[in-house]
């Protein structure tokens, strides 16, 4: 090589693209791996505010229809209640069932815990029947003794419960502003955005609602079939406390994969 001449050294136009969407993918990896840093710090929120967002896709038709015949406060206040009057219905209606079909429900827990004892003393396991009593009866005096210590530990997992009830609490009250004025706080935010962006932020922020709320009608309504059709299927077999198991197959059915199975 001479003095002074100098080389140019060619980067294939794959490895530069390569290298371009690598680093872009690199930024939004670490936006995404920032995001959920921050929300697993505040994680009762971040349920809180898409609880609040479920609840405003299902109920913000409801109130958009009502709203034609009433101010909008009072028809989301109105949508609000017949959604927890609807809510504390379905409850009820199952707390009557569990204790309609009380005594049932004993009975029948009575015969199958002796199905199992019956089985057990059987083939292959040969159990002695005096060590399934002598079980029951360790089982019990443990409970006796440590009587305090199971009291202790149901009362320090307590706060669990008061963490769920607030978080559905923040999510009604979030969902209270979403219904009666999402719209109007999603114009605000885009009017805080660079006006070059401003359009891509609306359209994208559209198709991001609109494919948000098809998926959550559609899950309900795929839940609220499953249960009909169980309802129905448990309720020709026979099977206690129908209802209940109808109303809990709608609820797994927001859980994807496994909780239909």
């Amino acid at each position: 090589m001479q003095p002074g001449t100098s080389t140019t050294v060619m980067v294939s136009p794959f490895l530069r693209t390569a290298a371009a969407y690598a680093w872009r993918l690199l930024v939004v990896g670490v936006l995404v791996y920032s995001l959920f840093a921050v929300l697993g710090r505040f994680h009762e929120i971040g349920v809180a505010l898409f609880l609040g967002l479920v609840i405003t896709a299902l109920l913000r038709p409801v109130a958009d229809i009502v709203a034609r015949g009433l101010p909008r406060p009072f028809a989301v206040a109105l949508t609000l209640l017949g959604g927890i009057a609807l809510v504390l219905g379905v409850l009820a209606l199952v707390g009557e069932a569990v204790a309609g079909e009380r005594t049932t429900l004993v009975r029948e827990f009575r015969v199958g815990v002796g199905r199992i004892e019956d089985w057990l003393e059987r083939p292959p396991f040969r159990l002695n029947p005096g060590a399934l009593g002598d079980l029951q009866a360790r089982i019990g005096e443990y409970l006796s003794s440590h009587r305090s210590t199971l009291v202790s530990t149901a009362l320090s997992g307590a706060h669990h419960v008061v963490a769920v009830l607030t978080t559905l609490a923040l999510a009604v009250f979030s969902a209270v502003f979403f219904i009666h004025s999402g719209d109007r706080q999603w114009a605000w935010f885009r009017k805080q955005l660079p006006g070059s962006v401003r359009e891509r932020v609306a359209v994208g922020g559209r198709a991001a609602w609109r494919t948000f709320t098809g998926y959550t009608h559609g899950i309900v309504l795929v839940a609220a079939v499953n249960a009909v059709l169980v309802g129905i299927a448990l309720w020709l077999l026979g099977v206690p406390l129908a209802v209940p198991l109808a109303l809990l197959e709608f609820v797994a059915a927001f859980v994807p994969l496994i909780g239909s199975p």
